[in-house]
């Protein structure tokens, strides 16, 4: 049965623009919610209503299927009626220093701790001072002092006069007091000493002894009286210490006794300043030579601070954290430094969180790709998810030759939801690569790229264009604008029966279609402007389309579209350099000889085709094996090639077109060149349908109507691949016009018929084919090929062997 062109309608759906109710898209409710994806909202609701540990989430979906604003937008929606997190704080560890303590308060109340510890420290700081400086301080202080040197006046006095008693004087020496022999009270010297008689010197010595001893004991009384006045004035710092700090700490008791951490904390924070008291005495300024003098040294207090962590204060619900460059640093804190004289020194005040502290109580969502891209954080994300807990850590520590003292910060409990959003691809990779991955984020919500072609989507349709023109202040749409949108909805999904949902490349389309229209001078967005901004898109984007057209009109690229050639046919492809996709025609030859090789594809033996390629080469042996070869060997050479190609091909879309062009060089037919093929075959002869159909017929029109249509010209392509075409206006009328067709085709064997206008013919009663047809006339050649092969063979054979074979045959 001949195959009849498709009608234009067949070509492209439209759009009927009275199925909307609105006159324009500023009587139309923007767009609340998202457009389908009724399996990636479940999946959604799912998997931010379970709270079990390792439900994480990954959404994937292609680029511009707006996954990751409907998940911000629901979580939104969802954290606001949730329970708001503590504040966290880190606090100066007093028994370990380098760990600084992490305290959670309920949301505000970290703030109000900070303020009331500064405030607390600057009170200290400002009343304490006056205490020391105060004269009833100064005269307890005095009193204290002033009877220690008087107990130790009358201990050195006792001594002195007992020494002169004996006849010795003290003498201070650089060691000390010493007990050296004297004459009318003063000290002996050495030459008068010398001339004593040994008797003397001998009493002498013996006296010294014992006075030397007393006086080593009244130095040790001395001494303890020195301590015990120490001790007493530390007593009586501690007591107008007390006097200031103790109404302080007790309102700050009061205020925190139901956290123990915080009271904990006070308490040491107390003793601590006690222990530091001569922190808060008066500084003098230090006097150097020549009348110069340095200022003060204050005091520093910044281990009484508070670093406020994390302040949930004035959080409404969970927090819902977009982390857009997930480093480690931006997601797990820092701790920084400050150099001075070129020494770097930090301390607990200099750390600041990361957005997971921030997020620690809601829910955090990060870039796939862009997490596996910087060092350190997937591991070290996983790794939070198993412990459930986040500290601050210096990562590149392990890998320094010198290690450096570091804090190491108490961690904190973490109770986080982490959504990852990325590519399919990535998805599967980390689910199939690692196993730990699939434990921590068990919830997939995958994002279609289509949807189904109802009602209500093209309501929504225009919905979210009310939506992105209201956002954006763009010119509202009206029905035909509308109505082109929803077309261009059809041809982004290439399927008739599918709307895109791609929804970022359809607000660009609505954002440009607005601009044209306000370019003219327009109130509304039309059908007109929605075409217009697609040609630009078209002309900003189409510079190699149209090099590669200029190269075909100028014949430098070879491509026929009239006549007809044994052994070469027109086959097209699809080039997508990235930001536009166009068909390309391709000239692809064969010649059928004599030999054995069978058919050998030119880029499969250079390299240039890749295993789908090659996996269609061999379709195609087995299809002619199987449909010629039952009678005789299918022995045969013949090459495939498709001509200027200068890169790797790929794909099984030209399977069809191989066939076609090796069936016209066995049987001498010649192939209509004004008819261009695409279409992937099976073993059978079934014809498959391929991708990016409306790019390749387009790409072949373009190169007919660029040398003048003739109403001859046309593209053969799979029957399954009418649900989608979504072609140009261009095509369309031509067709219309009777000077361009389209044939729609089941089988390899409706193709043929087509391209060389000649019956196909089938295996008849007596297994033969009609002689005149296509298999008749490629089986006619085969056999005689075979017979060819098998006589040359004979030939080439030795005397002795020829015998033999003639006796066998």
């Amino acid at each position: 049965m001949a195959v009849k062109p498709l009608k234009p309608e067949e070509l492209y759906w439209k759009c009927d623009t009275s199925k909307f109710k609105f006159s324009t898209t500023e009587d139309v409710p923007p767009l609340p919610g998202v457009i389908g994806q009724e399996r990636a909202m479940r999946s959604l609701a799912f998997g931010l209503g379970i709270s079990n540990h390792g439900y994480n989430m990954f959404v994937l979906g292609e680029s511009g299927t707006g996954k990751a604003s409907i998940v911000k937008t629901r979580l939104d929606e969802m954290a606001a009626s949730e329970n708001v997190p503590d504040d966290w704080c880190y606090v100066y560890a007093f028994s370990n220093p380098d760990r600084p303590s992490a305290i959670n308060l309920p949301p505000g109340l970290g703030t109000a701790f900070r303020d009331d510890m500064d405030e607390f420290i600057e009170t200290l700081r400002r009343d304490i001072p006056k205490v020391f400086e105060s004269k009833d301080y100064e005269k307890h202080r005095d009193e204290i002092l002033e009877g220690q040197q008087e107990r130790a006046k009358a201990i050195f006095y006792r001594i002195e006069q007992k020494a002169i008693e004996k006849g010795f004087a003290l003498k201070k020496r650089v060691r000390g007091l010493a007990v050296v022999p004297a004459k009318d009270g003063k000290p002996m010297g050495q030459e008068e000493y010398n001339a004593l008689p040994k008797y003397k010197k001998d009493e002498y010595e013996k006296e010294t002894h014992i006075l030397q001893e007393r006086l080593s004991d009244a130095v040790r009384e001395a001494r303890n009286i020195e301590k015990e006045t120490q001790d007493r004035i530390n007593e009586l710092d501690r007591e107008v210490v007390q006097y200031v700090i103790n109404p302080l700490t007790n309102e700050l008791f009061e205020k925190y006794k139901d956290f123990t951490k915080v009271t904990a904390y006070l308490e040491e924070a107390k003793e601590d300043i006690f222990r530091n008291i001569d922190d808060f005495r008066p500084k003098e300024d230090i006097a150097l030579p020549m009348g110069l003098r340095l200022p003060k040294q204050e005091p520093s207090f910044e281990r009484y601070k508070v670093n406020l962590f994390v302040s949930n204060q004035g959080t409404k619900g969970a927090p819902v954290v977009v982390e857009t460059n997930p480093t480690y640093y931006n997601l797990f804190g820092r701790i920084e430094h400050r150099i001075q004289y070129g020494v770097a020194s930090t301390d607990f005040t200099m750390m600041k969180p990361g957005s997971v502290h921030k997020a620690n109580g809601g829910y955090l969502i990060v870039d796939a790709l862009d997490v596996l891209r910087n060092i350190f954080v997937y591991d070290s994300l996983k790794k939070m998810i198993k412990n459930r807990e986040i500290g601050i850590e210096d990562v590149w520590e392990q890998y320094r030759l010198m290690t450096t003292t570091a804090l190491k910060a108490e961690p904190i409990p973490v109770n986080i939801k982490i959504i990852m959003i990325g590519e399919p691809y990535i998805y599967y990779l980390l689910y199939n690569l690692d196993t730990e991955y699939r434990k921590l984020f068990k919830v997939k919500a995958d994002f279609d790229s289509i949807i189904e072609k109802t009602n209500e989507n093209m309501d929504k349709y225009a919905g979210f264009i009310s939506a992105r023109c209201k956002e954006r202040g763009l010119l509202p749409f009206d029905r035909t604008g509308v109505a082109r949108v929803v077309e261009y909805g059809l041809r982004y999904s290439a399927d008739k029966e599918k709307l895109s949902a791609r929804f970022g490349r359809l607000e660009d389309l609505v954002i440009e279609s607005s601009y044209w229209a306000f370019e003219k001078g327009g109130k509304a967005v039309t059908a007109e402007d929605v075409e217009k901004a697609d040609r630009e898109r078209v002309y900003r984007s189409s510079k190699i389309d149209d090099r590669l057209k200029e190269l075909i009109k100028e014949d430098t690229f070879m491509i026929s579209t009239d006549g007809a050639v044994e052994g070469q046919i027109n086959g097209l492809a699809v080039l997508d350099p990235g930001d536009y996709a166009f068909g390309k025609p391709t000239r692809i030859t064969a010649r059928v000889f004599l030999g054995d090789e069978g058919v050998v594809s030119i880029e499969r033996e250079v390299k240039m085709s890749g295993k789908i390629h090659n996996k269609a080469q061999m379709i195609l042996g087995n299809f002619l094996g199987e449909r010629f070869a039952r009678e005789f060997p299918l022995t045969l050479s013949a090459s495939i090639c498709f001509e200027q190609l200068y890169d790797e091909i790929e794909g099984d879309s030209a399977t069809c077109t191989e066939l076609y062009v090796l069936l016209s060089s066995l049987s001498g037919l010649s192939i209509n060149q004004g008819i261009a093929v695409t279409g992937s075959m099976n073993q059978i002869g079934d014809v498959q349908p391929v991708g990016g159909i409306n790019e390749k017929i387009e790409g072949f029109f373009d190169v007919c109507a660029e040398r003048g249509l003739t109403g001859k010209q046309g593209v053969v392509m799979p029957k399954r691949n009418v649900r989608n075409l979504m072609l140009k206006r261009e095509v369309v009328e031509a067709v219309g016009k009777g000077l361009f067709s389209i044939y729609p085709i089941e089988t390899v064997d409706q193709g043929m018929e087509i391209l060389v206008s000649t019956a196909v013919g089938t295996r008849g009663a007596d297994g033969k084919f009609p002689k005149g047809t296509v298999n008749g006339l490629v089986e006619e050649r085969l056999r005689g090929l075979a017979k060819s092969l098998k006589e040359f063979g004979r030939q080439k054979a030795k005397p002795g062997e020829g015998k033999d074979e003639n006796k066998e045959r």
